[in-house]
């Protein structure tokens, strides 16, 4: 009878862990059902996915939309969309379908060194952008010299737009392409461009593009300390307003200058939303300034339709059905979010599945579960404790960017190289490692001294066996061979569902799942050992004290990820408060030209990681009874999304 009992037990979990994958794989299944529908119009667009052979071997992978009842007879204008620094090609798909949905061909490219794209070989760093559009040059000629590619588009009508570093790809291709236009009876191959969340370049060779022009910048953009405002402008004028900016002033007049028109002077504002000049002349100007910061732009329903409306005038291609404010992908945003969520949960009853397996069960270990509340004394060494290291988190994190140069030179000046290639992921690396190792020498300092002083007082000592470290190597190993079948099953079924439905699970900028290839996983055998000591010091700490306590683990677990971001948060937190105290950022460039504001905005994704590792440490740690197997799987797994969505240096 126990034997049958047991057996009843074992089966009970099967049947229940089971049952919770099923219902979360059925909600993934369907969410991304929909949003697929969401973003092909429910079948009126076709989606493909190209890989283009271009010049020097390069690669260039890009999205194809091409709305139902478009041919050959029937042509439609084309927009290439370019997302920014950091961006993967589905970051804009939102961009992509409102477009699509309305009539227009869309190109969607994953920038070169960015996705699916190999780097590229030609040049290195922002000349990337400006030699070659991220590519965007190499796709336009294609189509534009080609009578039998995409018959369907109409080349007198190809359009260009990007955000932030895509923003600057698409300016330079209407510069680009405005100069080759002098040896082509002066007409362009980019009809008209849209520059969203970039000025920096605009007063560098403007008046050489022959194209419409529009642009939109947040009225809130950090990245406007480097913008100039005119001398006229009111006192106390901000440098993102594009009423009084110098670059907006100059955008506009590149435009009235064609046609023969007076320009407008510095004394006198720019007028947000207007038309300047004559689309049908190609000297069309209109300017944007949404009120959002930089990071949400994109995401922006006003922003957005700011694309659409400008496109369609500027293209003459308006849209009877749909208004520019009718926009259907934030729904599709909510899916993905919510297939985000699901298959972060799916993952421990995967590993808990794995468990029942003989070869693995016989490594599992009985968790040591501590709630010893601390005294007056020990709270406040706790408090201490978490407080220098949380100090030590903010402090070391920006200075970490200016070590990418000393110790990743190569990826750091955007050269090609396999030597850990993520120019911007490098710096986090550095940061984690320095971090990580201090907290754990910290939180191991801390228990050896308390030790000794509970040894001259004969008081019980706390063993180290309740971190969940001390075990045989056989079983260490097979603790990784749990863990990489489990972050094997994640990425799987994520490139199974994006084979069939053209989508990922993603919430916007701040966190993303794409398909996994080679060269991720190349390297992440890199990039793993080196965030592991970062992931492996959390697992200690979440299991060996943050757990001690009255309170309910929910709430333990709550505070540590509070605890676990606090140090960090404050560096966004300084960043904010200057600027909306001052207008501009506290953490802007240093003078040898790094980017510390970009490093910053990385917060947005890294901090809600670092608020979820306690959670799943300490959920790993009660199944395996070690702290091994959290560290392995939620470090596996969150650093392929990073490895997968940033910019990567690797040789073609």
């Amino acid at each position: 009878m126990k034997r049958l009992r047991f057996k009843f037990k074992k089966d009970n979990k099967i049947h229940k862990n089971g049952l919770i994958i099923f219902i979360l794989f059925m909600i993934i299944l369907m969410c991304s059902l929909f949003a697929s529908l969401i973003q092909n119009d429910f079948g009126n667009v076709d989606i493909q996915t190209v890989y283009l052979d271009t010049r020097d071997n390069q690669t260039l992978a890009y999205d194809i939309y091409t709305p139902d009842g478009v041919t050959e007879d029937n042509k439609a204008p084309l927009v290439i969309v370019i997302s920014g620094f950091q961006r993967s090609r589905e970051t804009q798909g939102h961009v992509s379908l409102e477009l699509a949905r309305r009539g227009f061909v869309v190109i969607s490219i994953d920038p070169y060194s960015q996705g699916d794209s190999s780097s590229s070989s030609a040049v290195q760093g922002s000349a990337i952008a400006t030699n070659e559009g991220y590519g965007a040059f190499d796709l336009i000629d294609y189509i534009y010299d080609n009578d039998d590619v995409y018959p369907f588009i109409d080349k007198n009508r190809i359009g260009v737009t990007g955000h932030s570093a895509g923003g600057n790809a698409a300016l330079q291709a209407a510069i680009h392409f405005g100069k080759e236009s002098v040896n082509n009876d002066g007409v362009s191959k980019v009809h008209s461009v849209f520059v969203s969340g970039y000025v920096l370049s605009i007063r560098s060779d403007i008046s050489f593009a022959n194209s419409n022009l529009g642009m939109d910048y947040a009225l809130y953009d950090e990245g406007a300390f480097r913008n100039q405002v005119n001398d006229l402008a009111p006192e106390g004028t901000s440098k993102s307003d594009l009423t009084w900016s110098i670059e907006a002033h100059d955008f506009i007049n590149s435009g009235l200058e064609k046609q023969a028109i007076e320009p407008i002077s510095y004394g006198e504002q720019v007028e947000i939303g207007k038309i300047y000049g004559n689309p049908n002349l190609g000297n069309m100007r209109q300017v944007f300034n949404t009120e959002t910061i930089h990071a949400f732009q994109p995401y922006s329903v006003e922003a957005t339709g700011n694309i659409i409306n400008y496109f369609e005038i500027a293209l003459n291609f308006r849209s009877a059905e749909y208004a520019p404010s009718e926009q259907v992908w934030i729904f599709k945003e909510a899916l993905t979010t919510i297939s985000l969520v699901a298959s972060l949960a799916m993952i421990v009853p995967i590993a808990v599945l794995l468990y029942e397996i003989p070869f693995f069960k016989k490594s599992k270990r009985d968790p040591i579960i501590n709630e010893t509340p601390r005294n007056k004394k020990q709270l406040l060494v706790y408090l201490v404790l978490f407080a220098v290291g949380a100090t030590f988190a903010a402090m070391t994190y920006l200075p970490a960017s200016k070590l990418t140069f000393v110790f990743f030179e190569k990826a750091s000046n955007s050269i090609p190289t396999w030597f850990f290639p993520q120019r911007m992921t490098n710096a986090v690396t550095i940061w984690a490692v320095i971090s990580g190792t201090f907290s754990a020498s910290l939180f191991i300092g801390h228990h050896f001294i308390s030790n000794l002083i509970k040894k001259k007082k004969n008081e019980i000592t706390d063993d180290i066996q309740g971190w969940g470290i001390k075990l045989p190597y056989k079983d260490v190993l097979k603790t990784f061979l749990l863990g990489i079948l489990v972050i094997t099953i994640y990425f799987g079924l994520l490139n199974i569902i994006q084979a069939i439905f053209s989508v990922d699970y993603r919430f916007i900028f701040v966190m993303a799942a794409r398909r996994v290839n080679l060269k991720a996983v190349l390297q992440l055998l890199m990039y793993f050992p080196l965030f592991f000591v970062f992931y492996f010091s959390n697992s200690i700490r979440v299991n060996g004290s943050q757990m001690n306590g009255k309170l309910s683990e929910t709430k333990k677990l709550f505070l540590a990820g509070i605890m676990n971001i606090s140090g960090l948060a404050i560096i966004l937190f300084v960043q904010y408060l200057v600027f909306a105290r001052t207008g501009t950022i506290a953490f802007t460039e240093l003078p040898d030209s790094t980017t510390q504001w970009l490093y910053v905005n990385i917060l947005f994704t890294l901090l809600p990681v670092m608020f979820l590792m306690p959670f799943f440490n300490r959920w790993f740690y009660k199944l395996s009874g070690n702290s091994y197997l959290g560290p392995i799987i939620i470090c596996g797994i969150f650093i392929l999304m990073a490895i997968s969505n940033s910019v990567a240096y690797i040789p073609n």
